[in-house]
């Protein structure tokens, strides 16, 4: 007989069942998940997949999950890995594209589009607003993604595109990162400003606005009594020090934003950063993210995020000192739905 270490409150899982009877057909199911922040300078990405990885370990709680990087070119191993899992998910972020063959998130080629992979999407995006998909990346998408199984998109704006290349077996769930944005959750977190705040930049050239960015940092200054920004990714540095003096800056991980965001410091989040305003909504602080890109856009318009366009300055400052009341509106129905095909998994 095998070995069998049950730990208070766990139960008895399928794993010790087969175990016990000395089963020697037993094998333990395994999850291959595409992880978005291996290979990322976007601590972003690191937000994502925390919220990923928490959601798949309540949904395969006897599955093994492993990780395959999706930011770099897979080789035989990663493809054999994915090809063996019961299920293969990528976590997240803005993987999908009009034109995957031109810089892509997601690194992958013909090869891989004919290995048989048949991934699964969790709250997966498309790239920016873009024209009509081309023929190549109709062709690998349509290959790459699973058929027979419902996809998780994380806005209307993905689906829309899935859609018009043929691809219609899909969700739009929001980003794993919102599921857990209760109405419950939700009324806990003030309405009125707080004295400090935390706040991002974006730095990436295709998305700056240094009018816009400066004048944004020139409210907070002028509203909130002391202002500290967070480093998403490296470049931001240097570009928030162009903008304003007077900030001071949070080590750029997630540990250092986590704990600003759990400090008893009473403080606020306003900022470009979308998973950094997220992450603050899960820690229940007033927040408004300053949307500069259709991720921010589409989410807040089909979840009712907390958004204001960035060139909307006086919207801005008035929601600064407003008093308002945070309500995402969560699909739960389709969160469920996306879940449910995993249930002879688990």
């Amino acid at each position: 007989m095998h070995p069998v270490t049950t730990f208070p409150g766990t139960g008895s899982s399928r794993v010790e069942e087969c175990l016990r009877r000395n089963d020697a057909a037993a094998t333990v199911t395994t999850v291959a998940l595409l992880d978005t922040s291996a290979a990322s300078t976007n601590l972003g990405d690191q937000i994502i997949m925390d919220a990923v990885r928490a959601e798949l370990a309540d949904l395969f709680r006897e599955c093994m999950v492993f990780n395959v990087t999706s930011h770099e070119w897979m080789g035989p191993h990663s493809r054999s890995l994915i090809r063996r899992a019961r299920w293969a998910i990528a976590g997240g972020t803005s993987l999908l594209s009009s034109r995957m063959w031109f810089r892509p998130s997601w690194r992958v080629n013909p090869f891989d589009a004919l290995s048989g992979l048949k991934i699964v999407l969790m709250g997966a995006g498309w790239h920016q607003y873009q024209h009509k998909a081309d023929p190549y990346s109709r062709w690998i998408l349509r290959k790459l993604l699973k058929h027979n199984c419902l996809h998780s998109v994380r806005d209307n704006y993905t689906g829309t595109m899935l859609a018009s290349i043929g691809i219609t077996n899909f969700v739009n769930t929001a980003c794993p990162t919102m599921w857990q944005l209760t109405p419950e959750h939700c009324r806990r977190i003030p309405t009125r400003q707080a004295a400090a705040v935390v706040t991002t930049v974006n730095s990436y050239k295709g998305l700056q606005n240094r009018e816009a960015d400066r004048r944004m940092l020139e409210i907070l200054k002028r509203r909130y009594g002391k202002v500290y920004l967070w480093i998403q990714t490296h470049t931001d540095y240097e570009y928030a020090r162009s903008l304003a003096d007077g900030l001071t800056y949070i080590n750029p991980n997630t540990a250092a934003l986590n704990g600003i965001l759990g400090s008893e410091l009473d403080i606020d989040y306003v900022g470009n950063r979308l998973h950094a305003g997220i992450r603050a909504l899960q820690y229940g602080r007033r927040t408004i993210i300053v949307a500069i890109d259709n991720r921010a856009q589409e989410m807040g318009q089909d979840f009712a995020l907390p958004t204001v366009n960035r060139t909307d300055i006086e919207r801005l400052e008035h929601l600064v000192s407003a008093p308002f009341e945070t309500a995402v509106r969560l699909p739960n129905n389709e969160i469920a739905r996306w879940k449910a095909q995993f249930q002879s998994t688990t």
